[in-house]
Protein backbone atom coordinates (compact mmCIF):
# COMPACT_ATOMS: atom_id res chain seq x y z
CA UNK A 1 0.00 0.00 0.00
CA UNK A 2 1.50 3.02 -1.13
CA UNK A 3 1.72 6.06 1.53
CA UNK A 4 0.01 9.51 0.40
CA UNK A 5 1.55 12.46 2.03
CA UNK A 6 -0.89 12.82 5.12
CA UNK A 7 -0.20 9.31 6.08
CA UNK A 8 3.48 10.26 6.26
CA UNK A 9 2.78 13.36 7.81
CA UNK A 10 1.03 11.64 10.52
CA UNK A 11 2.79 8.59 11.11
CA UNK A 12 5.92 11.06 11.27
CA UNK A 13 4.45 12.74 13.53
CA UNK A 14 3.69 10.08 15.84
CA UNK A 15 7.27 9.17 15.47
CA UNK A 16 8.23 12.39 16.35
CA UNK A 17 6.27 12.59 19.58
CA UNK A 18 7.33 8.82 20.56
CA UNK A 19 10.91 9.77 19.74
CA UNK A 20 10.88 12.75 21.66
CA UNK A 21 8.88 11.01 24.88
CA UNK A 22 11.44 8.75 25.27
CA UNK A 23 14.06 10.74 25.34
CA UNK A 24 12.69 13.20 28.08
CA UNK A 25 11.72 10.29 29.92
CA UNK A 26 15.36 9.26 29.85
CA UNK A 27 16.56 12.82 30.96
CA UNK A 28 14.16 12.28 33.97
CA UNK A 29 16.24 9.18 35.06
CA UNK A 30 19.28 10.17 34.76
CA UNK A 31 19.30 13.40 36.13
CA UNK A 32 17.99 12.84 39.51
CA UNK A 33 20.45 14.16 42.36
CA UNK A 34 21.92 16.63 40.63
CA UNK A 35 20.89 19.67 39.00
CA UNK A 36 21.33 20.57 35.50
CA UNK A 37 22.81 23.66 34.81
CA UNK A 38 20.17 26.49 35.02
CA UNK A 39 18.23 27.91 31.58
CA UNK A 40 14.96 29.21 30.50
CA UNK A 41 11.88 27.43 31.48
CA UNK A 42 11.19 24.39 29.12
CA UNK A 43 7.78 23.66 28.07
CA UNK A 44 7.14 19.96 27.63
CA UNK A 45 8.34 17.97 24.45
CA UNK A 46 8.91 21.19 22.50
CA UNK A 47 11.43 22.31 25.35
CA UNK A 48 12.53 26.28 24.06
CA UNK A 49 11.77 25.87 20.66
CA UNK A 50 9.89 29.19 21.12
CA UNK A 51 12.57 30.98 22.28
CA UNK A 52 15.22 30.60 20.21
CA UNK A 53 16.61 33.24 17.67
CA UNK A 54 17.33 30.15 14.57
CA UNK A 55 18.91 32.42 12.58
CA UNK A 56 20.91 34.66 15.09
CA UNK A 57 20.67 31.65 18.18
CA UNK A 58 23.97 33.64 19.48
CA UNK A 59 22.55 36.55 20.84
CA UNK A 60 19.36 34.52 22.13
CA UNK A 61 22.33 32.71 24.49
CA UNK A 62 23.92 35.85 25.27
CA UNK A 63 21.01 37.43 26.91
CA UNK A 64 20.48 33.72 28.57
CA UNK A 65 23.82 34.06 29.82
CA UNK A 66 23.24 37.25 31.56
CA UNK A 67 20.45 35.98 33.21
CA UNK A 68 21.39 32.27 34.06
CA UNK A 69 25.47 32.63 33.86
CA UNK A 70 28.56 30.94 32.24
CA UNK A 71 26.90 27.86 31.23
CA UNK A 72 22.77 27.58 29.87
CA UNK A 73 20.92 24.35 29.38
CA UNK A 74 18.16 24.20 27.28
CA UNK A 75 16.22 21.46 25.07
CA UNK A 76 14.75 21.27 21.44
CA UNK A 77 12.45 18.66 20.42
CA UNK A 78 14.33 16.02 22.98
CA UNK A 79 17.76 17.59 22.25
CA UNK A 80 19.72 18.88 25.08
CA UNK A 81 22.29 21.73 24.40
CA UNK A 82 24.59 22.84 27.20
CA UNK A 83 26.00 26.70 25.82
CA UNK A 84 29.14 27.73 27.11
CA UNK A 85 29.39 31.24 27.41
CA UNK A 86 33.11 32.63 28.61
CA UNK A 87 36.46 31.38 27.39
CA UNK A 88 37.95 30.05 31.12
CA UNK A 89 35.12 27.63 30.32
CA UNK A 90 35.11 26.64 27.70
CA UNK A 91 39.25 26.41 28.00
CA UNK A 92 38.13 24.21 31.40
CA UNK A 93 35.52 22.00 29.36
CA UNK A 94 37.18 21.50 26.26
CA UNK A 95 40.60 21.52 26.65
CA UNK A 96 41.12 20.19 30.70
CA UNK A 97 38.41 17.31 29.71
CA UNK A 98 38.84 17.40 26.15
CA UNK A 99 38.17 13.49 26.30
CA UNK A 100 34.28 13.96 27.49
CA UNK A 101 33.86 17.11 25.30
CA UNK A 102 35.48 16.05 21.51
CA UNK A 103 32.71 14.36 19.65
CA UNK A 104 30.45 16.09 16.92
CA UNK A 105 26.88 15.24 17.36
CA UNK A 106 24.78 13.33 14.19
CA UNK A 107 23.53 16.09 12.48
CA UNK A 108 20.90 14.55 9.61
CA UNK A 109 21.37 17.72 7.26
CA UNK A 110 25.61 17.04 6.84
CA UNK A 111 24.56 13.49 5.42
CA UNK A 112 21.59 14.92 2.98
CA UNK A 113 23.65 17.58 1.93
CA UNK A 114 26.62 14.87 1.11
CA UNK A 115 29.05 17.27 3.55
CA UNK A 116 29.63 14.48 5.83
CA UNK A 117 33.36 14.39 4.31
CA UNK A 118 34.25 17.06 5.97
CA UNK A 119 36.62 16.77 8.93
CA UNK A 120 35.53 19.11 11.36
CA UNK A 121 32.22 17.40 10.80
CA UNK A 122 33.31 13.92 11.64
CA UNK A 123 32.40 12.16 14.82
CA UNK A 124 35.62 11.42 17.09
CA UNK A 125 37.14 8.81 16.20
CA UNK A 126 39.70 6.42 14.54
CA UNK A 127 38.86 7.92 10.82
CA UNK A 128 38.89 11.83 12.43
CA UNK A 129 42.13 11.22 13.80
CA UNK A 130 43.53 10.08 10.37
CA UNK A 131 42.14 13.40 8.64
CA UNK A 132 43.93 15.52 11.80
CA UNK A 133 47.01 13.49 11.07
CA UNK A 134 47.24 14.60 7.44
CA UNK A 135 46.29 17.88 8.27
CA UNK A 136 49.06 18.59 10.54
CA UNK A 137 51.65 17.02 7.91
CA UNK A 138 50.46 20.11 5.54
CA UNK A 139 49.13 22.73 8.04
CA UNK A 140 51.52 22.45 11.28
CA UNK A 141 53.09 26.38 11.80
CA UNK A 142 56.18 25.54 10.59
CA UNK A 143 54.72 23.96 7.46
CA UNK A 144 52.37 26.13 6.63
CA UNK A 145 55.31 29.38 6.01
CA UNK A 146 56.51 27.80 3.02
CA UNK A 147 53.03 29.19 1.63
CA UNK A 148 53.88 32.71 2.72
CA UNK A 149 55.13 33.76 -0.63
CA UNK A 150 52.65 32.15 -2.85
CA UNK A 151 49.64 34.23 0.11
CA UNK A 152 51.70 37.24 -0.63
CA UNK A 153 51.71 36.70 -4.28
CA UNK A 154 47.96 36.27 -4.71
CA UNK A 155 47.32 39.07 -2.36
CA UNK A 156 49.63 41.45 -4.91
CA UNK A 157 47.34 40.29 -7.04
CA UNK A 158 44.40 41.22 -5.35
CA UNK A 159 46.21 44.83 -4.81
CA UNK A 160 46.28 45.32 -8.64
CA UNK A 161 42.59 43.97 -9.21
CA UNK A 162 41.55 46.75 -6.57
CA UNK A 163 42.99 49.64 -8.78
CA UNK A 164 41.37 47.97 -11.84
CA UNK A 165 37.92 47.74 -10.38
CA UNK A 166 37.40 48.92 -7.14
CA UNK A 167 33.77 48.87 -7.11
CA UNK A 168 34.00 45.12 -7.55
CA UNK A 169 35.65 44.43 -4.34
CA UNK A 170 33.47 41.80 -3.27
CA UNK A 171 34.36 39.83 -6.33
CA UNK A 172 38.22 40.37 -5.86
CA UNK A 173 37.84 39.32 -2.07
CA UNK A 174 35.83 35.93 -3.17
CA UNK A 175 38.89 35.15 -5.98
CA UNK A 176 41.59 35.90 -3.68
CA UNK A 177 40.12 33.58 -0.64
CA UNK A 178 39.24 30.87 -3.15
CA UNK A 179 42.54 31.75 -5.29
CA UNK A 180 44.58 31.23 -2.04
CA UNK A 181 43.19 28.05 -0.67
CA UNK A 182 43.29 26.35 -4.39
CA UNK A 183 46.70 26.64 -4.65
CA UNK A 184 47.77 25.80 -1.09
CA UNK A 185 45.38 23.05 -1.17
CA UNK A 186 46.33 21.99 -4.91
CA UNK A 187 48.76 23.78 -6.25
CA UNK A 188 46.48 25.08 -8.89
CA UNK A 189 46.00 28.26 -10.32
CA UNK A 190 42.88 29.65 -11.09
CA UNK A 191 41.21 30.57 -14.20
CA UNK A 192 40.79 34.61 -14.79
CA UNK A 193 36.95 33.95 -14.93
CA UNK A 194 34.63 31.73 -14.55
CA UNK A 195 36.97 29.00 -13.06
CA UNK A 196 34.75 25.59 -13.01
CA UNK A 197 36.48 24.58 -9.55
CA UNK A 198 35.69 28.24 -7.76
CA UNK A 199 32.16 28.19 -9.51
CA UNK A 200 31.61 25.11 -7.22
CA UNK A 201 33.19 25.73 -3.72
CA UNK A 202 31.34 29.06 -3.82
CA UNK A 203 27.63 27.77 -4.56
CA UNK A 204 28.62 24.74 -1.86
CA UNK A 205 29.35 27.59 0.78
CA UNK A 206 26.28 29.45 0.04
CA UNK A 207 24.33 25.93 -0.10
CA UNK A 208 26.04 25.61 3.31
CA UNK A 209 25.11 29.00 4.96
CA UNK A 210 21.50 28.88 3.96
CA UNK A 211 20.34 25.58 5.08
CA UNK A 212 22.80 23.99 7.42
CA UNK A 213 23.23 25.06 10.83
CA UNK A 214 22.59 22.83 14.67
CA UNK A 215 19.41 24.52 15.92
CA UNK A 216 17.22 24.04 12.39
CA UNK A 217 18.95 20.51 11.82
CA UNK A 218 17.44 19.52 15.20
CA UNK A 219 13.86 20.74 14.02
CA UNK A 220 14.58 19.09 10.45
CA UNK A 221 16.05 15.76 11.48
CA UNK A 222 13.14 14.41 13.49
CA UNK A 223 10.87 14.91 11.10
CA UNK A 224 11.22 12.44 8.61
CA UNK A 225 8.58 13.18 6.26
CA UNK A 226 10.69 16.08 4.34
CA UNK A 227 12.79 13.88 2.69
CA UNK A 228 10.38 12.44 0.92
CA UNK A 229 8.49 15.92 -0.41
CA UNK A 230 8.72 15.91 -4.07
CA UNK A 231 10.96 18.39 -5.22
CA UNK A 232 8.29 20.63 -7.31
CA UNK A 233 5.67 20.56 -4.65
CA UNK A 234 6.43 23.82 -1.95
CA UNK A 235 9.17 22.95 0.47
CA UNK A 236 10.79 20.65 -1.76
CA UNK A 237 13.42 23.49 -2.70
CA UNK A 238 15.48 22.34 0.61
CA UNK A 239 15.27 18.66 -1.72
CA UNK A 240 16.17 20.40 -4.13
CA UNK A 241 19.27 21.82 -3.03
CA UNK A 242 20.70 19.36 -0.61
CA UNK A 243 20.36 16.92 -4.40
CA UNK A 244 22.61 19.89 -5.90
CA UNK A 245 24.81 19.89 -3.11
CA UNK A 246 25.60 15.98 -3.08
CA UNK A 247 26.78 16.70 -6.79
CA UNK A 248 28.75 19.69 -5.99
CA UNK A 249 30.17 17.72 -3.18
CA UNK A 250 30.92 14.32 -5.39
CA UNK A 251 33.05 17.00 -7.92
CA UNK A 252 34.75 18.72 -5.35
CA UNK A 253 36.33 15.72 -3.62
CA UNK A 254 37.53 14.08 -7.09
CA UNK A 255 38.22 16.47 -9.60
CA UNK A 256 41.11 18.61 -8.02
CA UNK A 257 42.63 15.49 -6.71
CA UNK A 258 43.16 13.75 -10.24
CA UNK A 259 44.29 17.33 -11.63
CA UNK A 260 47.03 17.30 -8.92
CA UNK A 261 47.72 13.26 -10.06
CA UNK A 262 47.77 14.08 -13.27
CA UNK A 263 50.21 17.27 -12.96
CA UNK A 264 52.48 15.17 -10.87
CA UNK A 265 52.58 12.36 -13.36
CA UNK A 266 53.93 14.78 -15.88
CA UNK A 267 56.39 16.28 -13.47
CA UNK A 268 54.75 19.77 -13.59
CA UNK A 269 52.96 19.96 -9.63
CA UNK A 270 53.77 23.12 -7.81
CA UNK A 271 53.74 22.75 -3.89
CA UNK A 272 50.86 22.07 -2.35
CA UNK A 273 49.04 19.96 0.07
CA UNK A 274 47.56 17.06 -1.15
CA UNK A 275 51.36 16.73 -3.63
CA UNK A 276 52.62 16.39 0.29
CA UNK A 277 50.14 13.66 1.19
CA UNK A 278 50.11 12.04 -1.90
CA UNK A 279 54.38 11.95 -1.72
CA UNK A 280 53.70 10.72 2.05
CA UNK A 281 51.26 7.83 1.55
CA UNK A 282 52.82 6.36 -1.32
CA UNK A 283 53.13 2.83 -0.50
CA UNK A 284 56.68 0.81 -1.90
CA UNK A 285 54.98 -0.35 -4.49
CA UNK A 286 54.34 3.61 -5.87
CA UNK A 287 50.60 3.70 -5.01
CA UNK A 288 47.81 5.01 -2.37
CA UNK A 289 45.37 2.77 -1.14
CA UNK A 290 42.32 3.54 -1.77
CA UNK A 291 41.24 4.12 1.67
CA UNK A 292 44.26 6.76 1.80
CA UNK A 293 43.38 8.52 -1.38
CA UNK A 294 39.96 8.93 -0.10
CA UNK A 295 40.78 10.38 2.78
CA UNK A 296 42.84 12.52 0.75
CA UNK A 297 40.39 13.90 -1.08
CA UNK A 298 37.93 14.47 2.17
CA UNK A 299 41.13 16.43 4.03
CA UNK A 300 42.04 18.84 0.88
CA UNK A 301 38.07 19.39 0.20
CA UNK A 302 37.41 19.88 3.58
CA UNK A 303 40.61 22.69 3.44
CA UNK A 304 39.15 24.36 0.45
CA UNK A 305 35.71 24.21 1.81
CA UNK A 306 36.32 26.51 4.70
CA UNK A 307 39.63 28.24 3.60
CA UNK A 308 37.66 30.60 0.97
CA UNK A 309 34.86 31.38 3.29
CA UNK A 310 36.76 31.80 6.02
CA UNK A 311 39.29 34.72 4.35
CA UNK A 312 36.13 36.40 2.19
CA UNK A 313 34.31 36.93 5.35
CA UNK A 314 37.20 38.11 7.25
CA UNK A 315 38.31 40.61 4.73
CA UNK A 316 34.81 41.88 4.09
CA UNK A 317 34.45 42.80 7.92
CA UNK A 318 37.90 44.50 7.72
CA UNK A 319 37.02 46.05 4.94
CA UNK A 320 33.77 47.30 6.71
CA UNK A 321 35.50 48.90 9.81
CA UNK A 322 37.81 50.73 7.74
CA UNK A 323 35.15 52.70 6.16
CA UNK A 324 33.16 53.41 9.16
CA UNK A 325 36.43 53.85 11.55
CA UNK A 326 38.76 56.32 9.16
CA UNK A 327 40.65 57.44 12.53
CA UNK A 328 41.98 53.49 12.85
CA UNK A 329 42.86 53.34 9.51
CA UNK A 330 45.10 56.18 9.33
CA UNK A 331 46.30 55.28 12.63
CA UNK A 332 47.71 51.90 11.21
CA UNK A 333 48.91 53.70 7.95
CA UNK A 334 50.69 55.96 9.87
CA UNK A 335 52.56 52.91 11.53
CA UNK A 336 53.24 51.24 8.32
CA UNK A 337 54.56 54.34 6.83
CA UNK A 338 57.19 54.88 9.85
CA UNK A 339 58.49 51.44 10.03
CA UNK A 340 58.18 50.20 6.20
CA UNK A 341 58.41 53.38 4.03
CA UNK A 342 57.46 53.84 1.10
CA UNK A 343 59.84 52.09 -1.46
CA UNK A 344 58.42 48.48 -1.14
CA UNK A 345 55.36 46.12 0.02
CA UNK A 346 54.82 44.80 3.35
CA UNK A 347 55.70 41.04 3.94
CA UNK A 348 55.91 38.59 6.69
CA UNK A 349 59.21 40.43 7.92
CA UNK A 350 57.83 42.91 8.51
CA UNK A 351 54.48 41.41 11.50
CA UNK A 352 56.18 42.18 14.37
CA UNK A 353 57.21 45.84 14.39
CA UNK A 354 53.48 46.40 13.48
CA UNK A 355 51.56 45.80 17.22
CA UNK A 356 49.21 48.25 16.07
CA UNK A 357 48.37 46.45 12.71
CA UNK A 358 48.15 43.48 14.90
CA UNK A 359 45.46 45.28 16.67
CA UNK A 360 43.62 45.70 14.04
CA UNK A 361 43.33 42.30 12.99
CA UNK A 362 42.79 40.80 16.06
CA UNK A 363 39.68 43.63 16.59
CA UNK A 364 38.44 42.77 13.24
CA UNK A 365 38.02 39.10 14.67
CA UNK A 366 36.37 40.02 17.64
CA UNK A 367 34.36 42.28 16.43
CA UNK A 368 32.35 40.76 13.78
CA UNK A 369 32.99 36.87 14.60
CA UNK A 370 32.14 35.09 10.98
CA UNK A 371 31.59 32.08 13.04
CA UNK A 372 29.70 33.51 15.98
CA UNK A 373 28.96 30.29 17.40
CA UNK A 374 31.29 27.14 16.75
CA UNK A 375 30.53 24.11 15.56
CA UNK A 376 29.01 22.21 17.89
CA UNK A 377 30.46 19.64 20.15
CA UNK A 378 28.92 16.21 22.12
CA UNK A 379 29.79 14.93 25.41
CA UNK A 380 30.62 11.00 24.66
CA UNK A 381 30.03 10.62 28.53
CA UNK A 382 27.83 12.22 31.07
CA UNK A 383 30.19 14.98 33.24
CA UNK A 384 29.68 16.89 36.18
CA UNK A 385 30.83 20.71 36.30
CA UNK A 386 30.67 23.02 39.84
CA UNK A 387 28.16 20.82 41.17
CA UNK A 388 25.42 20.28 37.65
CA UNK A 389 24.94 17.65 35.88
CA UNK A 390 25.79 17.31 31.84
CA UNK A 391 24.25 14.12 30.30
CA UNK A 392 25.89 11.99 28.12
CA UNK A 393 25.19 12.65 24.22
CA UNK A 394 24.15 16.74 24.95
CA UNK A 395 25.29 18.92 22.43
CA UNK A 396 27.89 21.70 23.52
CA UNK A 397 27.42 24.85 21.80
CA UNK A 398 30.41 26.98 22.39
CA UNK A 399 29.33 30.92 22.13
CA UNK A 400 32.04 32.77 20.17
CA UNK A 401 30.03 35.82 20.07
CA UNK A 402 28.84 36.30 23.87
CA UNK A 403 32.67 35.84 24.82
CA UNK A 404 33.63 38.66 22.02
CA UNK A 405 31.14 40.71 23.19
CA UNK A 406 31.85 40.27 27.33
CA UNK A 407 31.02 44.02 28.53
CA UNK A 408 33.09 42.83 31.73
CA UNK A 409 36.55 41.58 29.54
CA UNK A 410 35.71 44.26 26.42
CA UNK A 411 34.17 47.41 27.08
CA UNK A 412 31.69 49.10 24.24
CA UNK A 413 32.38 45.81 22.92
CA UNK A 414 29.78 46.99 19.86
CA UNK A 415 32.84 49.42 18.91
CA UNK A 416 35.51 48.67 17.06
CA UNK A 417 38.68 49.73 19.07
CA UNK A 418 42.24 48.01 18.51
CA UNK A 419 43.34 49.64 21.45
CA UNK A 420 41.70 47.14 23.55
CA UNK A 421 44.58 44.72 22.49
CA UNK A 422 47.21 47.07 23.45
CA UNK A 423 48.78 48.47 26.65
CA UNK A 424 49.53 51.99 27.50
CA UNK A 425 53.04 51.53 26.06
CA UNK A 426 51.67 50.39 22.30
CA UNK A 427 52.69 47.16 23.10
CA UNK A 428 50.22 44.25 22.03
CA UNK A 429 49.06 42.72 25.38
CA UNK A 430 50.34 39.19 26.16
CA UNK A 431 48.14 35.86 25.76
CA UNK A 432 45.72 37.96 23.33
CA UNK A 433 44.01 35.48 20.80
CA UNK A 434 41.33 35.10 18.29
CA UNK A 435 38.73 32.92 19.55
CA UNK A 436 37.70 32.35 16.18
CA UNK A 437 39.61 28.99 15.83
CA UNK A 438 38.27 27.00 18.65
CA UNK A 439 38.92 25.32 21.27
CA UNK A 440 40.65 21.96 22.21
CA UNK A 441 41.01 19.26 20.07
CA UNK A 442 38.36 20.11 17.70
CA UNK A 443 40.28 23.60 16.74
CA UNK A 444 40.76 24.30 13.17
CA UNK A 445 43.52 22.64 12.09
CA UNK A 446 44.14 25.56 9.21
CA UNK A 447 44.46 28.22 11.83
CA UNK A 448 47.99 29.23 10.92
CA UNK A 449 47.31 29.12 7.10
CA UNK A 450 44.24 30.71 7.70
CA UNK A 451 45.83 33.45 9.84
CA UNK A 452 49.01 33.87 7.36
CA UNK A 453 46.11 34.55 4.45
CA UNK A 454 44.27 37.17 6.63
CA UNK A 455 47.37 39.49 7.96
CA UNK A 456 48.92 39.03 4.80
CA UNK A 457 45.80 40.92 3.05
CA UNK A 458 45.01 43.43 5.31
CA UNK A 459 48.75 44.82 5.70
CA UNK A 460 49.16 45.48 1.82
CA UNK A 461 45.55 46.71 1.69
CA UNK A 462 46.28 49.65 4.43
CA UNK A 463 49.94 50.40 2.90
CA UNK A 464 48.48 51.20 -0.86
CA UNK A 465 44.85 52.39 -0.45
CA UNK A 466 42.68 54.97 1.38
CA UNK A 467 39.28 53.16 2.13
CA UNK A 468 36.49 55.66 2.66
CA UNK A 469 32.71 56.23 1.87
CA UNK A 470 31.21 55.79 -1.43
CA UNK A 471 30.04 58.70 -3.58
CA UNK A 472 26.87 59.62 -5.25
CA UNK A 473 25.97 60.33 -8.44
CA UNK A 474 26.00 64.49 -7.11
CA UNK A 475 29.33 63.62 -5.67
CA UNK A 476 28.08 63.19 -2.15
CA UNK A 477 29.11 60.59 0.42
CA UNK A 478 26.83 57.25 0.63
CA UNK A 479 26.69 56.55 4.54
CA UNK A 480 26.78 52.86 5.44
CA UNK A 481 24.48 51.31 7.80
CA UNK A 482 26.02 48.10 8.72
CA UNK A 483 23.93 44.56 8.36
CA UNK A 484 24.93 41.07 8.59
CA UNK A 485 24.04 38.39 6.62
CA UNK A 486 22.36 35.27 9.61
CA UNK A 487 22.96 31.42 9.32
CA UNK A 488 26.00 29.51 10.27
CA UNK A 489 28.31 32.08 8.80
CA UNK A 490 27.89 35.44 9.05
CA UNK A 491 29.56 38.27 6.68
CA UNK A 492 28.47 41.51 5.72
CA UNK A 493 25.81 42.63 3.92
CA UNK A 494 26.53 44.83 0.31
CA UNK A 495 27.92 47.45 1.10
CA UNK A 496 29.47 50.22 -1.27
CA UNK A 497 32.71 51.64 -0.47
CA UNK A 498 35.65 54.06 -2.18
CA UNK A 499 38.80 52.12 -2.75
CA UNK A 500 41.70 54.33 -4.21
CA UNK A 501 45.21 54.37 -4.06
CA UNK A 502 46.98 56.09 -1.58
CA UNK A 503 49.76 57.74 -3.61
CA UNK A 504 50.94 57.32 -7.19
CA UNK A 505 53.92 55.93 -5.68
CA UNK A 506 51.42 53.42 -3.86
CA UNK A 507 50.24 52.40 -7.57
CA UNK A 508 53.47 51.94 -8.84
CA UNK A 509 54.39 49.68 -6.75
CA UNK A 510 51.52 47.54 -7.18
CA UNK A 511 51.88 46.47 -10.36
CA UNK A 512 55.50 46.88 -10.67
CA UNK A 513 54.82 43.85 -7.86
CA UNK A 514 52.93 42.00 -10.38
CA UNK A 515 54.78 42.72 -13.29
CA UNK A 516 57.68 40.77 -11.52
CA UNK A 517 55.69 37.53 -11.21
CA UNK A 518 53.82 37.95 -14.49
CA UNK A 519 50.30 37.84 -12.50
CA UNK A 520 47.26 37.84 -14.21
CA UNK A 521 44.39 39.87 -13.51
CA UNK A 522 40.46 39.93 -13.44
Amino acid sequence: MLLTMPHLLISSTFLLLTSISIRVWKQRRLWRGLPLPPGPKRLPILGNVFDLNVYEPWLTYTNWAKKYGDIVYSTILGHEFVIINTEKLAHTLLEQRSGVYSDRPYVFTNMFFGLDFNTGLLPYGDRWRQHRKMLHVGFNKEACRKYQSMQLQKVRQLLENFTVSPTQFPMHLKTLAVATIMTVTYGYDVAPAEDPFVTKIVRIIDLFIQDIGTERAALVELIPFLQYIPMWLPGGMYKRRAVESRGLARDILNDPVEYVKAEMAGGTTQQSLVKDLLNKYTTKDGVVTAEDEETIKAVAATVSFSGAETTDSVLSVFLLAMVLHPGVQIKAQEEIDRVIGDSRLPDFSDREGLPYVEAVYLETLRWRPTVPCSLPHLTSTSDVYDGYYIPKGAILLVNVWGMTHDESRFPDSMSFKPERHMLPTGELIQGTAPLSFGFGRRKCPEQYIADQSIWASIVPILATFRIGKGKDSTGCDIDVNPEFTVGFAVRPKPFVCAIEPRSANAERLIYASNRACECWVV
